[in-house]
């Protein structure tokens, strides 16, 4: 792993690359085009300057070590994120669900969307959230924050119940997600669905159930699961929200 810079580079590294003078969307972009292409093990200063045709020197103008880099990553996905939104408008929702449920609805896709272009990088999405305090999250992160907590504002949510259902949105998309991510084949050149998952690797007496699950496993579940499962618990905190008036 490349060391973190403490007072600054002791030399001056010209960022002008094989794509002219660097910028910070360019460094972020490019370090996402190479974890997608070959994984977040790939991803180093050295790696990523080979990359933009610059010193790794050059790119700590743009990320202060590793773990910033790591954070860029995940800044770069919600800014994708906010790309997307903003490229499909939200209009009148196809169903009688009131406009924040389908909001809500349409942030969750677009970020299950996001996900699934750059599946390499989500665990970032978890791990660097376990790392950095909220006020030090990017900007792009704490307005996705904003965004979600203004959908339940709109539902008429007060600040506690917003608060546990902001855990529980945030938490059923990452989970989602990762589920969907798992990798299932053992042996993408087999055609038979049966040796291509490997199932002859699972003692059936021992593990019975999962061994004849484990083809429906293999399916995703898709966005309309993702929302199915979303609003089983919005209509949890709607219940109770009811409930309690």
């Amino acid at each position: 792993m490349d060391e973190p810079l403490g007072a600054g580079p002791t030399r001056h590294a010209s960022d002008r690359g094989r794509y002219g003078q660097l910028s910070r969307e360019r460094v972020l972009a490019s370090a996402l085009e190479l974890v997608d292409r070959e994984g977040l093990g790939a991803l180093s200063m050295r790696r990523l300057g080979g990359e933009l045709g610059v010193e790794a020197m050059a790119l700590y103008r743009y990320a202060s070590s590793k773990d910033a880099l790591l954070d860029g990553l995940v800044e770069a996905l919600h800014l994708e994120l906010e790309e997307r939104l903003a490229a499909e408008p939200g209009g009148p929702a196809a169903d009688a669900a009131p406009a924040w449920r389908s909001g809500l609805h349409r942030v969750a896709r677009t970020m299950y969307d996001v996900c699934l272009t750059h599946p390499q990088a989500v665990p970032l999405l978890a791990t660097r959230m376990l790392a950095v305090p909220l006020a030090r999250r990017p900007a792009a992160v704490l307005r996705h924050h904003e965004r979600v907590l203004a959908l339940l504002a709109e539902a008429g949510f007060d600040e506690a119940d917003a608060s546990a259902a902001f855990r529980a949105f945030t938490a059923w998309l990452l989970g989602y997600v990762s589920v969907e991510l798992q990798p299932m084949v053992d042996n993408p050149e087999e055609s038979d669905p049966a040796f291509r998952l490997g199932l002859h690797r699972i003692p059936p007496q021992a593990l019975p159930r999962l061994r004849r699950t484990a083809p429906a496993l293999a399916e995703r579940g898709g966005a309309e699961g993702l929302t199915a499962g979303l609003d089983a618990l919005l209509d949890r905190f709607t219940a109770h929200d009811r409930t309690a008036r």
